[in-house]
Order: C-alpha cells, then sequence, then structure tokens
C-alpha cells in the first residue's frame, strides 16, 4: 500500500544540526580494504543501522539525516571504493559484488550480528547483492530490515540522464576526464525535486567530493553497475521478492530516473510492498527532506519492531 506525505516546510534541526563536509570528514575513520583506504563513519548507541550512499555522491550524502538518526541508532557508513574520501584506483574493476564484498568484510570486522540498512541509488544494489547472500547461506550477519530510498531496483524502468548515458558509452572515459564543473552543476540540480535545492556551497561540496583523489576521472567505471543490474537483474530481483525481513521504500515522486516508475513496477510484482511517496521531493530525498524521511523511517521500524 503507498502512502503519500503532504508538503511541509522542513523543520529547523535538521537544518541546525547539519553537518559541514569538514565536520564529516574530521569525524570520520580510515581502514584498509584489500590495501585500499576506506573513509567510515559510525556514532550513537543501539541497533546498528547502516547506510549505503548512492552514485556519484559518498556517505556525506547522510550529513543532514545522521543527527536525526544518532540519538536512536548506532549508525555506520562508509565512503564505497572509488567514493568520496575512500580511495579511487584508477585501473580497479569496480563492481557491486566487490563493494558487497567490502560491506560485508567491514561488518564482520565489527563484530555486527544484526543489522537494519536504509540504502540509496547504488546503495540499493548493494544491498540486494546482502540480501541474496543472507539467502544462500553466506552471510555472517543477519539483515534485519531493509528501506530503499529512490533507486533503480528495476532496470527495465531505470531512465539515466544524458551524462550517464554518455559516461557509460564506449566514449565514457573521455565524458569523465571532460566532465566541467557547468555540466555537473547542471546535470545535478536536475535530480532535485524542489523542496530543497542545493545552494552553491552545497555543490561546491558536492563537488569536491567527486573530483576528491582524481575522482573525476573514473566516473566510467563506476557507472558499469548500471550493466550489472541488468545483467544481474533476475538475482537482485529475486533476492528482493523472496525476502522476508520487512521492506519499506520511501522515494521522491519528482525523481526524474527512479521514482514512480520504480515503485509501480514494485507495486505489479508485490502489491503488499509498503511505499511512502514524497511529493516535490527528487532523487535524494534523505538530503532534500530529512526530518520526513526520519518521521518515516522511525515509523517503519516502530510499526515491525
Amino acid at each position: 500500500m503507498e502512502q503519500e506525505f503532504p508538503v511541509v516546510l522542513e523543520r529547523s534541526p535538521a537544518q541546525a544540526d547539519a553537518l559541514t563536509l569538514e565536520a564529516w570528514q574530521q569525524g570520520g575513520k580510515w581502514f584498509r580494504y584489500d590495501g585500499h583506504a576506506i573513509f567510515s563513519r559510525m556514532e550513537g548507541q543501539g541497533e546498528d543501522l547502516v547506510l549505503v550512499h548512492g552514485y556519484p555522491t559518498a556517505s556525506w550524502d547522510w550529513s543532514r539525516l545522521w543527527p536525526l538518526l544518532v540519538p536512536h541508532h548506532r549508525v555506520l557508513t562508509l565512503d564505497l571504493l572509488g567514493f568520496g574520501f575512500s580511495d579511487k584506483p584508477p585501473h580497479h574493476k569496480y563492481c557491486i559484488e566487490d563493494q558487497a564484498d567490502l560491506m560485508q568484510g567491514w561488518l564482520e570486522g565489527l563484530g555486527v550480528c544484526e543489522a537494519h540498512l536504509l540504502v540509496h541509488d547504488y546503495g540499493c544494489s548493494v544491498a540486494q547483492e546482502l540480501l541474496a547472500r543472507e539467502q544462500e547461506g553466506l552471510l555472517p550477519f543477519r539483515i534485519a530490515s531493509v528501506c530503499f530510498l529512490n533507486g533503480a531496483l528495476f532496470p527495465e524502468v531505470h531512465r539515466p540522464l544524458l551524462i550517464q548515458k554518455l559516461l557509460v558509452g564506449p566514449m565514457g572515459g573521455l565524458v569523465s576526464r571532460g566532465l566541467s564543473r557547468r555540466t555537473f552543476d547542471s546535470q545535478f540540480r536536475r535530480l532535485f525535486g524542489g523542496r530543497h535545492w542545493p545552494s552553491q556551497a552545497e555543490l561546491d561540496d558536492f563537488w569536491q567530493l567527486l573530483t576528491y583523489n582524481n575522482g573525476r576521472g573514473i566516473l566510467h567505471r563506476l557507472i558499469r553497475f548500471m550493466e550489472e543490474r541488468r545483467c544481474h537483474r533476475n538475482r537482485w530481483v529475486s533476492a528482493l521478492l523472496k525476502a522476508d525481513q520487512p521492506i519499506k521504500v520511501i522515494y521522491g515522486r519528482s525523481d526524474p530516473i527512479s521514482g514512480v516508475a520504480m515503485c509501480r513496477r514494485f507495486q505489479e510484482l508485490d502489491a503488499n510492498v509498503d511505499s511512502l511517496a514524497l511529493r516535490r521531493v527528487g532523487h535524494y530525498p534523505h538530503y532534500e527532506a530529512p526530518v520526513e524521511v526520519f518521521e518515516a523511517y522511525q515509523a517503519f521500524r516502530q510499526q515491525r519492531d
């Protein structure tokens, strides 16, 4: 059953407590994975809540939601390999399975026995791979619940932006290395729904994360996940539909690439899917409307506990 939140103004606590990019980095820690440095953050107490970010951004996407979650959960997140403040090896063969290995090894190393997942975009595919592994008896911890934000759970209804089509094409390397700040700002703004347009300062931060450690040069390598979604469609969709954990979808209706069509497809395959639509919110609901996402997520958890 789909619900819809009315348009409301964001309350001030989320604004006042939002973490700057500098504070986000200073509050993090690095660990080694397969010889690479990975940036991570963890804070709070209680049940483990793991946040997995999307493409082409980083864990800082969660910075406006983070201060709302921390009083209620032990919140854990990282920059996946090739993203944000983590290493970005230029010739690495980036893939979802490798990122799932990273997440699995990190959580196992932390001694996590049970985790709730809150995931977005690229992170949705990582979560689907982890669900498949759990169903195969290959995961050393239990996934207690999954909340999906906007992401291409079903590749057949995904509508990539022009820049994404160019990056995944035969000239992707040139497009990646030649990506200008002006093009980035123009394409990135299209993903937002009007509730919270990114300011110039915020765009500066997103651009800094993307270009940090020569990240612009590997965008065409990272975006190969779009082809992976098609190749692994049956495995990942099957894992989603077979999951016995509580599943929630919170999504922005104004997302041009994976919003309404994604949720409708989910409802076609599972009429009982628990979903919530956010009006005038685009592809980044946790950044555009953190208070609404927090309230919807807490209601989901309380309902299921």
